[in-house]
């Protein structure tokens, strides 16, 4: 394969070519996705986003990973919608530390017709702060998604989770067809696609590849492609699962870059678990997005501060939205993220 052909975006993956990148020797592996990342990206730059429960607990699907499933006894509380305020009172101060992406959760199957007047507000309302704006709602129809892009939704988030011949054992009340849908209606809706998966949930290397080939032969791909580390939560029935080993984790990270050279690549759930050097390995084999904050939903995440030190370690620096990209803009958010980074910047939903 030339320099150039393994540069370019293609939607034709096999599971042989994806196999192949899998087995290559781990130096030629990073080698290979260091050399396409630094081709689409500054390697010394990583879009940080926040992300909040607006909803918490009792979700009606049966995800086996998941601790806010109804179907699972985790001692998670049932919360209500958050109050807009409150979500605008959070994205505020993740933007004053530094966070470029805002990204809402809500634990439901769908959204309900009575609860998103209060979506779109909430969409309306951190947008209007000049944040990028992401939501991840769960499946939905032809009229929500319009509804969501005209309030201003830049992203959804939608996980496929894992391939669709292993999908059958981690969720039985959502089909793999189903998630297809709602990311074209996303597509359709002009909205941009944050899709990924989760390691270590038995899955073989042949379902890791399968799971990176569903996303990477999308007529278009994800721009944000979150690549989670199964966070064990007792009660659910994944919780003894085997650990996945670091060097694959790195792997799978590095084989998302080759095929997808223009996602943001993001170091999602697990990054509690991950000492700093297999981060610093993660960001070097292409990973170049991060949640930033002390919760990711209702699991441990790296604290801001732990973030920040390691970020001046590595010479790492935020990436800034390119429209707020001057000098003075990016030295004021550098600034915030050293004066705040022991910020209490998220509280438990159930909390409030």
């Amino acid at each position: 394969m030339t320099a150039s052909a393994s540069l370019a975006t293609r939607h034709d993956w096999s599971l042989a070519e994806v196999k192949a990148l899998f087995e290559q020797p781990f130096n030629d592996l990073l080698f290979q996705a260091q050399t396409v990342h630094r081709a689409h990206f500054d390697a010394n730059r990583v879009q940080v986003s926040t992300l909040l429960s607006i909803k918490t607990g009792a979700c009606p699907e049966d995800c086996k990973y998941c601790p806010q499933s109804g179907h699972y006894n985790t001692g998670l509380e049932k919360e209500k919608l958050m109050e807009v305020q409150k979500v605008l009172q959070a994205a505020a101060e993740a933007k004053a530390i530094g966070s470029t992406r805002f990204c809402m959760g809500a634990a439901w199957k769908h959204p309900s017709a009575k609860d998103m007047p209060y979506v779109l507000e909430m969409v309306k309302g951190v947008k209007a702060m000049g944040l990028e704006t992401c939501m991840t709602l769960g499946r939905l129809d032809q009229e929500q998604t319009s509804a969501l892009a005209d309030a201003g939704l830049d992203y959804y988030n939608h996980n496929l989770d894992t391939s669709p011949e292993f999908y059958g054992n981690i969720i039985t009340t959502r089909t793999y067809g189903e998630r297809l849908q709602t990311l074209a209606y996303v597509r359709e809706a002009g909205m941009k696609i944050c899709s990924g998966g989760i390691l270590g949930m038995g899955e073989s290397v042949d379902d890791r590849a399968g799971l990176l080939i569903q996303l990477a032969n999308l007529p278009e791909q994800p721009e944000s492609v979150p690549i989670n580390m199964l966070v064990k939560v007792k009660g659910t029935p994944l919780a003894e699962e085997k650990d996945v080993d670091p060097f694959d984790f790195i792997r799978t990270l590095a084989v998302a870059r080759i095929m997808m050279p223009k996602s943001h690549v993001r170091l999602s759930a697990g990054r509690e678990q991950m000492n700093e050097q297999m981060q610093a390995l993660a960001f070097f084999a292409g990973a170049n997005s991060i949640f930033y904050g002390e919760k990711l939903l209702t699991t441990a995440n790296p604290q801001a501060d732990k973030d920040m030190q390691l970020f001046a370690r590595l010479g790492i620096k935020p990436e800034e939205r390119e429209e707020h990209a001057d000098e003075v803009h990016q030295a004021a958010i550098e600034q915030a993220l050293v004066e705040q980074r022991d910020s209490q910047l998220f509280y438990d939903a159930a909390a409030v």
